[in-house]
């Protein structure tokens, strides 16, 4: 029942006016507290976690005892669950995020924020703080995507400074009181969703360069400063950073979710191309990861433990990145398949040829269609793959010849390739927005994309198996590839007002997945986990791995107000 009064929420968020009424009030939330607490729940968590607690101590004794003085103190906090519970409100045994979850509206467990918080915020910040409602209901949504929470930020932040945002986080650890780091909001897995309220600490103005060093090719940044930015400042001295996830993000933001794109079957992923973080950690603290040494021994590596950690370890402040030379000459290519499979063992073969592609993607006929409608082109609505060769001229072009030979091979056809600027700046325009694309045939629809990536060579299999499922569903599904290095992407268009098309949607989701995870794949090559994919990481990584995240997420963060309710299942515990 209660699920399907915050479905119904949902359903309404598109007029604007429904909201405020949910949010604004803190008696909206008492009255739905009061709602649940006879059939699911006590009325508070306190409530909850004191009844465990004296329960226990009554038949286990010497149990209890057991337990340290630490342990003891946390179990009768009054703020937060214990390790072990799930923040789902209306089950014990199923969270948002937990195993078995197909919930995509968070619940979360809402404290009001102090008015001592506010009045040290606005010190801090000054003018660039805001408590306006649509500002805190614009930043507790994610731009591109379907994830909701009950929940918007109380509070926005924006620092200018990396001082600034020790204070804040400072300040919030001091009243326990969540943050929610905020970036180009182009993440998809409800990563900046703010389901216990709290501080939403916006990074955009920060985005400063702070050094080019032309000579080794590295540049230090802000986090705020978004990839397309950097690239415009670094053109001018023949350099480019090499990563191109969606158009929108930004360095802080790549680093929170690993991201890659396109190019990282040639240059790697975001942990490949950071050379040292600072960042802010829960109690303030301001942590140097590594130097800006090219390669380092030098005690843990902390860089790649923050790169992915999803701002749930810490507030990234600023970013040393390594940079390439803007290749001398490249080549894009085209060509077409009948069938997804060949185009999938092409890509394969590329790659074991040894060549040194940049970009290897494949598109399938109904990804070509979206392009069709919402760009006005006339490409045939076939499974298509799209190359790039980088080098010096002759080199490109010997490239571009043996993958001509490739493609013929195996039932490809009508092979084009580009040399001039701006020819080859459309046909990867048409790529970069094949997402946008997509709503062009289903415009009131909400896109749920699946993320998985396998070894390369179950790729022809992953794909051809999911794409069988994709097309007998009545749902509208396209095929987006890295078909260089495995990943690949479904965008599954649903209306979020239709419960069956949304469970259809979560089946062929979790169907691929499932599938990747049999051939030692992952759930998420590059979108990160947030909240959407937890339910898939013990059965990807196993109980034990996800208890050391656990214990490394309560060593810095204690009080758990660095993004909490993301990356790490609810259920787990240790």
């Amino acid at each position: 029942m209660a699920f399907s009064f915050w479905l119904a929420r949902l359903r309404s968020c598109s007029k604007k006016s429904v909201f405020p009424n949910a949010f604004r009030h803190s008696s909206y939330l008492n009255k739905f507290q009061s709602s649940t607490s006879q059939a699911n729940v006590p009325s508070t968590i306190a409530g909850r976690t004191k009844t465990h607690f004296f329960s226990w101590s009554s038949s286990l004794l010497p149990l209890a005892l057991a337990v340290s003085a630490g342990s003891l103190a946390f179990q009768t906090q009054n703020i937060q669950p214990s390790l072990c519970e799930p923040t789902n409100l209306d089950s014990w045994k199923v969270g948002v995020g937990g195993k078995a979850s197909t919930e995509f509206v968070v619940k979360g467990i809402h404290k009001e924020v102090p008015q001592e918080l506010i009045d040290e915020l606005k010190a801090i910040c000054q003018d660039n703080m805001t408590l306006d409602y649509d500002e805190r209901f614009y930043h507790g949504k994610p731009q591109n995507s379907f994830h909701n929470s009950v929940n918007i930020p109380d509070v926005v932040v924006f620092p200018r400074s990396e001082e600034e945002v020790s204070q804040i986080v400072k300040s919030c650890n001091k009243h326990k009181v969540p943050i929610v780091p905020y970036g180009g909001a182009t993440s998809i897995e409800g990563h900046t969703l703010s389901p216990n309220g709290g501080v939403c600490v916006d990074m955009t103005l920060m985005k400063k360069v702070k050094a080019l060093h032309i000579e080794d090719m590295d540049v230090v940044v802000e986090p705020g400063i978004g990839w397309m930015e950097l690239n415009e400042y670094l053109e001018p001295y023949g350099l480019f950073f090499p990563l191109d996830p969606g158009p929108g993000a930004t360095i802080g933001g790549m680093c929170a979710t690993r991201c890659s794109g396109s190019l990282a079957v040639r240059y790697g992923t975001m942990r490949d191309n950071v050379i040292s973080l600072k960042v802010v950690l829960a109690n303030g603290d301001i942590v140097k990861t590594a130097s800006r040494a090219r390669k380092s021994a030098a005690g843990y590596d902390l860089t790649r433990l923050m790169i992915g950690s999803e701002g749930t370890l810490g507030v990234v402040t600023e970013v040393t990145l390594r940079l390439q030379k803007i290749p001398e000459h490249s080549v894009v290519a085209m060509c077409n398949f009948p069938t997804i499979k060949d185009a999938a063992d092409v890509a394969i073969a590329t790659m074991l040829s040894g060549i040194q592609v940049s970009r290897v993607e494949l598109l399938d006929e109904v990804q070509i269609r979206a392009i069709n409608i919402a760009n006005g082109k006339n490409l045939p609505e076939v499974p298509t793959l799209m190359f790039e060769f980088i080098g010096t001229e002759a080199y490109s072009r010997e490239q571009t010849q043996i993958v001509q030979r490739i493609v013929s091979e195996h039932n490809g056809s009508d092979f084009v390739f580009a040399e001039d600027p701006q020819a080859k700046k459309e046909l990867w325009k048409i790529r970069k927005e094949a997402l946008w694309a997509c709503f062009a045939m289903e415009p009131n629809f909400e896109a749920m994309i699946s993320d998985v990536c396998v070894p390369l060579s179950h790729l022809a299999e992953l794909i051809s198996s999911s794409k069988q499922e994709l097309d007998a569903s009545p749902l509208v599904c396209t095929v987006i590839a890295h078909a260089g290095d495995g990943n690949f992407h479904t965008v599954i268009l649903f209306d979020p007002n239709q419960e069956e098309q949304r469970r259809e949607a979560e089946r062929l989701n979790q169907f691929m997945v499932y599938t990747a995870l049999s051939m030692e794949g992952t759930c998420t090559g590059e979108h990160g986990v947030g909240t959407g994919k937890m339910k898939y990481l013990e059965k990807e990584l196993g109980t034990e791995a996800l208890k050391t995240m656990k214990r490394i997420k309560t060593a810095l963060d204690p009080n758990n107000i660095m993004n909490p309710g993301k990356l790490i299942p609810p259920h787990v515990c240790f």
